[in-house]
């Protein structure tokens, strides 16, 4: 049945009839009614918006000159990366040629030739749960390239019980610490945890091809000498000092070398241009401003793209600039209080752990298979699950992988500190939030008014141990 409305003059459906008698209504019904009411509304809403953590706990440093250069003291320590495959078959594994340079004793060599050809001597050698490469004691007869798989370094202890002092993950080497010595033997004992294949090289194809390449002897030597200089324990050029003495010795003079070739991080940007038609910025705009609320969302979407880069560029991002020596792996796969333990132990101050809200459930589940209660921090008048009085603070920007294996990351941060901080510039033309502008762009002859919306950013890590990653976290649940 249908019934005039008194607001519209139009027809509209009536509901069920109500209690009385003949079936009619007694009342005005709320269908009707709301014709002359004003609807509630929210502003709009956003799912993709998340804490963004990383971007509140970071010190941010204005950059006027829109570089960052971060000043070290020589380095006299090669540090070591990772090199990378390609696979065309299950006993077709050869090593990339230019990624044989992430090997300490060949960082920055520049023979292309000599590099495929020690890529080309390199043999596939297939290895099974539990077996042993090598033990510590035995002579150094083959360096080894981890292509997959999880090997555990050990050595007796003083009392003849295994200790374990590390763990070997894909990428990783072992045996290029050889190189210049004349007899050289292992220093720990390395066993396979689980099934993998490694790349093999014997030390005699490598005295092979030095002796035919007077570059790689030249670099080898140079490398050699370089690591005889005397260093700190950090790897740093080592500033002469003396104590302890009495009387009156002759004093060593000395001075602290620096980097002649330091870093610089430039900032980074994220763009995207907001088109507003004149119509609906004129006529739509109570009780909510149009333009207003299309800025907002668009600034959260620009503030969630720039910690993901913050997180995984290539070229600034923490999962691919933090240092390989302080990156450590997961001992038998999930996140344990023992993991934790050591990511925490390898630097001073650690300020923030970032994990992603997965990596934060594996952790704890680890947490109750022993009892354990994670402490709780304050932070912003937040609740936050801490470790050691240090907050895990979740960043889903932190990938999780196909093999369901994630990282968690420790920082420690601000210039005083020589630890991470994040970079933009303030006070650029027509600024909308520090380091974010948004410039008018002229109105079309569509009549869409255009806004250029910038955001410019980047992070430094001041020296290497500032930021550690904790790799292979294992985020699925294991069989009880």
């Amino acid at each position: 049945m249908s019934t005039p409305d008194i607001a519209t003059g139009t027809a509209v459906d009536e509901p069920a009839p109500g209690p009385a008698a003949d079936g009619q209504l007694t009342s005005l019904s709320t269908h009707a009614a709301r014709r002359l009411t004003t609807t509630t509304k929210t502003e709009p809403q956003m799912q993709a918006i998340t804490s963004r953590w990383l971007l509140k706990s970071l010190p941010w440093v204005d950059v006027k000159g829109g570089a960052y250069r971060v000043n070290r003291r020589l380095q006299l320590r090669t540090g070591r990366g990772r090199v990378h495959f390609e696979q065309n078959g299950a006993d077709d594994i050869r090593v990339i040629p230019q990624t044989l340079t992430e090997l300490p004793v060949l960082r920055g060599y520049p023979d292309a030739d000599v590099l495929r050809e020690l890529a080309g001597r390199f043999r596939p050698r297939e290895v099974r749960a539990g077996q042993v490469l090598f033990e510590a004691g035995q002579p150094v007869t083959e360096t080894y390239l981890v292509v997959h798989g999880r090997f555990t370094r050990y050595t007796r202890g003083k009392y003849g019980d295994e200790e374990v002092v590390g763990v070997v993950t894909d990428g990783d080497q072992m045996g290029d610490e050889a190189a210049g010595q004349s007899d050289p033997l292992w220093l720990t004992s390395v066993r396979a945890e689980t099934a993998g294949v490694v790349l093999a090289l014997p030390w005699a194809v490598v005295r092979e091809v030095t002796e035919r390449a007077p570059s790689l002897a030249a670099h080898l030597q140079a490398y050699v000498e370089r690591q005889r200089r005397p260093m700190n324990r950090k790897g740093e050029a080592e500033v002469p000092v003396q104590a302890g003495h009495v009387g009156e010795p002759t004093l060593r003079g000395g001075f602290v070398d620096y980097e002649l070739s330091p870093r610089e991080y430039e900032l980074s940007l994220t763009q995207t241009v907001l088109r507003v038609h004149t119509r609906v910025a004129d006529l739509y705009n109570d009780p909510m401003d149009q333009t207003a609320q299309q800025l907002r969302l668009t600034v959260e979407e620009i503030r969630e793209r720039q910690e993901w880069e913050l997180v995984n560029n290539r070229e600034f991002g923490l999962l691919h600039n933090v240092d390989y020596g302080q990156r450590i792996s997961t001992w038998t796969g999930p996140p344990t209080p023992d993991d934790m333990d050591e990511l925490l132990s390898m630097r001073r101050k650690t300020k923030v752990f970032l994990a992603h809200p997965k990596a934060i459930a594996a952790f704890f589940r680890q947490c109750n298979k022993r009892g354990l209660v994670p402490g709780t921090a304050s932070v912003d008048g937040h609740e936050v699950p801490a470790w050691r009085g240090v907050p895990i603070f979740p960043c889903s920007k932190i990938p999780v992988g196909e093999d369901h294996t994630s990282s968690i990351i420790a920082l420690r941060t601000g210039e005083a500190d020589q630890g991470v901080v994040g970079l933009y510039q303030t006070g650029i033309p027509e600024e909308y939030q520090p380091g974010l502008n948004v410039r008018f762009m002229g109105i079309d002859t569509a009549a869409i008014v255009n806004y250029l919306v910038t955001a410019y950013y980047s992070l430094a890590i001041l020296v290497p141990d500032a930021a550690g990653i904790l790799e292979n976290v294992q985020i699925g649940r294991t069989a009880e």
